[in-house]
């Protein structure tokens, strides 16, 4: 969820498709425009926090700021909060409480801000806290749950009561420095991987490698099968799908075991097929998985030595894998969501003209403003359910949820205004809320990003993130079904 500089070459557009198709589809129109979308004006709210006003949202609606760090915000354990808030997941608490475990997507690269039991890499920045609060916004208590793991961009909730964190990126000792020019020697550990953070007790920082290495956005948990579906935010090369098949079923309990088996999305017939290019809207592909036979690299390297491998390597080559078995083509794959045995999941900048090849593109792979896709599990076929037809739509669609209702909640990753937009079972697209913030110097900040979008188990909230440096996050409750969310 990195933010880059944007595409500005073309405008990828919209097209009419097909009818609704049936199963879990079913409800999700295959074309614009087949039923009204909601009506949402969006008005300045002030934040319950100190009066300011942060957001716009439909009126009747209510917020609260928390962990603001554009003052340092200490946590229960000593620890310092770092700043870009990410991906989150909000669990029950006590009391009729919530507990949120939130990603902090830290690149940098020196010490671990959490004490020494949550420690992954000692030299490494990022992680989760795990913050309990009241359904309108007020912090009861706050810790560190993971450190020492860097780039923490989304995840996604296990049903049992844990977080599975996600490290959007491949540096380690073993591969050369990123497009930060920052040398990796420092690091003791290799990363790219994903962690699971349980709700209670210890963290165990070790990383499922199975599940792959490369630069891991999100990940979508199917409970009747076991299946860990996981998406891939690579921004100079095509980007995969993947899904990871445990050794066993943690079947409601336990946590998704390591030593399994990690394959990537094809389509049925077309080897190496271009999803990131302009699709029809409700375009349908079948699919078969390709399996990934080395998907946690060590590469060679020598201690406080620079390594030979370059990080454009190391990011392409679980890709690679999987294209040499004809796996389709993606533009930064981000936020995942997984609804009544279908996993929905956003392309950032898909939707345009298609490129020559895979990579490596210096100003990211997909000439789009964005796309909406939906895997049927069982039926193993993939869908488009949205593509932007311009940025005054829709523009970069980054995280996203589902409401108990099934609307999708999408988070924008623009340079631009900010919103939050819903997208109705019909296909519709509509605003829920826009970013209004100024910082300390009197500067708006209406780029930054909303990230890590999540309800309360009872629909209640909406918790969602501000990903910047002074990031912070925000409860926000109202008349959900009223807007038709």
């Amino acid at each position: 969820m990195v933010s880059f500089d944007r595409r500005t070459l073309l405008r990828g557009a919209a097209l009419a498709g097909a009818g609704m198709a049936a199963g879990p589809f079913a409800g999700f129109a295959a074309r614009a425009g087949a039923s009204p979308a909601p009506q949402v004006e969006l008005v300045p709210i002030a934040d319950e926090r100190d009066g300011a006003v942060r957001l716009w949202l439909p009126d009747g609606f209510g917020y609260r700021s928390f962990h603001d760090t554009e003052t340092p915000v200490i946590l229960d354990d000593g620890a310092t909060l770092p700043g870009r808030h990410d991906g989150m997941g909000a669990f029950r608490g006590r009391h009729g409480n919530y507990l949120l475990v939130r990603n902090h997507e830290m690149n940098t690269i020196g010490t671990a801000f959490g004490p020494a039991g949550t420690v992954y890499d000692p030299a490494a920045g990022g992680g989760t806290t795990t913050v309990e609060v009241t359904r309108h916004g007020a912090v009861v208590g706050a810790r560190t749950s993971l450190s020492g793991t860097l780039n923490n961009c989304s995840g996604g909730i296990m049903p049992w009561g844990s977080w599975i964190t996600c490290e959007e990126t491949v540096n380690g000792p073993d591969v050369g420095p990123d497009f930060t020019g920052t040398p990796n020697i420092a690091l003791q550990r290799r990363h790219g991987f994903v962690f699971e953070v349980p709700l209670r007790g210890a963290v165990d920082p070790q990383p499922i490698t199975a599940a792959g290495r490369f630069a891991h956005e999100s990940v979508a948990y199917d409970p009747r099968h076991g299946v860990l579906y996981l998406t891939e935010d690579n921004f100079g090369y095509a980007s995969g799908f993947y899904r990871y098949l445990p050794p066993r079923h943690a079947k409601g309990g336990g946590r998704i075991a390591d030593g399994g088996r990690l394959q990537a999305l094809a389509v049925r017939g077309r080897p190496q097929h271009n999803l990131a290019a302009e699709q029809q809207t409700g375009a349908t592909f079948p699919v078969e998985w390709v399996d990934i036979d080395d998907p946690a690299p060590t590469f060679p390297y020598t201690p406080g030595v620079s390594a030979p491998t370059s990080n454009d390597t190391a990011l392409s080559y679980v890709a690679a894998q999987g294209w040499a078995g004809g796996a389709a083509w993606f533009s930064r794959l981000e936020g995942s969501a997984y609804d009544r045995g279908v996993v929905h999941f956003t392309s950032t900048q898909g939707g345009g003209a298609p490129e020559a090849g895979p990579g490596p593109i210096a100003d990211g792979f997909g000439n789009g403003h964005g796309q909406i896709w939906a895997y049927d599990i069982d039926a193993q076929v993939l869908r488009l359910t949205y593509q932007s037809p311009g940025p005054d739509t829709l523009d970069f669609p980054d995280n996203v949820t589902t409401s108990p209702r099934g609307t999708l909640v999408v988070c924008e990753d623009s340079t631009g205004d900010n919103y939050l937009r819903g997208l109705t079972r019909h296909g519709q697209l509509f605003d829920i809320g826009l970013n209004r913030l100024v910082g300390g110097n009197g500067a708006p900040r209406y780029g930054d990003e909303f990230a890590g979008a999540t309800f309360s188990p009872d629909g209640h909230t909406l918790f969602v993130n501000i990903q910047a440096t002074k990031g912070m996050t925000f409860a926000i409750w109202g008349p959900w079904r009223r807007i038709g969310v």
